[in-house]
């Protein structure tokens, strides 16, 4: 492909690097302005404002930093060389440009920006993976130099690799937070639950105990020496003028005084 014969200028370069960190981005499972942020804006430790191209959010409010701004146009040039003198070259261009951009980077401090809570490593994204193992490969204390100023040297396939991790982890979490919410609700529910129950309990000892007010109301009706049936009925027979009669069951349920 023609970005990794190093035809492509500086600006299209960097354009082509944030492509392919935005389809690693889109590939991980994180959500754009939920779990991951671009432009993001801080204050360094110095004053001086800070725009990590990436900031990628983990659970308990921490952040992961991916700056994606390391030049491989030497890498480019090592890449189209023809000579082994030219290789030689932009080899070692190569790997004083990410060695130069490590120290930058590690000078910025990430860890120490104003209300910024992030881990101890910044990753370096290396957009073409050619190039990420050409500086492995001519120099193999640049991964110990990077890590020594709490930077870690990434490349599309191993940024995809922790950012999945980064998704499962938000999985993770949500899943964590909904098990607990749905225990706060079952815990309500059951305490409404049982509410509930007390309050049927209470209306069925009101039915009962109107019940036997209802039931002693009755026999003072008409049972008992005076009851109010056998006097009414008293007072028909007497001659008093009515136009209604007792219900039957009443008649009946009357008891003459002793």
């Amino acid at each position: 492909m023609c970005f990794l014969r190093g035809c492509l200028p500086h600006k299209k370069q960097g354009n082509w690097g944030e492509i392919v960190l935005e389809r690693v981005l889109e590939m991980s499972g994180l959500q754009k302005d939920r779990e991951y942020r671009t432009q993001y804006t801080i204050v360094g430790i110095d004053g001086n404002t800070l725009r990590p191209d990436v900031v990628v959010m983990l659970p308990d409010s921490k952040h992961i930093i991916i700056d994606s701004k390391v030049s491989l146009n030497a890498y480019d040039a090592w890449s189209s060389a023809d000579s082994n003198e030219d290789r030689s070259k932009y080899i070692k261009m190569h790997i004083d440009s990410v060695r130069n951009h490590i120290k930058q980077l590690g000078d910025k401090n990430y860890q120490a920006a104003q209300g910024f809570n992030s881990p101890d490593m910044v990753l370096l994204f290396m957009p073409i993976e050619p190039a990420f193992a050409a500086a492995m490969q001519h120099d193999q204390e640049i991964y110990t130099y990077a890590w020594e100023r709490k930077i870690v040297i990434v490349s599309p396939s191993t940024l995809l690799a922790t950012l999945r991790t980064v998704s499962s982890l938000w999985q993770q979490d949500r899943q964590v937070k909904n098990a607990l919410e749905i225990a706060r609700q079952g815990g309500e529910l059951y305490d409404k639950f049982v509410g509930f129950i007390e309050s049927l309990e209470k209306v069925g000892k009101s039915i009962d105990n109107a019940h036997e007010n209802y039931n002693e109301a009755y026999k003072k009706l008409s049972t008992g020496t005076g009851n109010l049936v056998n006097r009414t009925r008293k007072l028909q027979e007497l001659g008093a003028k009515t136009t209604k009669q007792l219900s039957s069951n009443l008649s009946k349920e009357g008891t003459e005084e002793k």
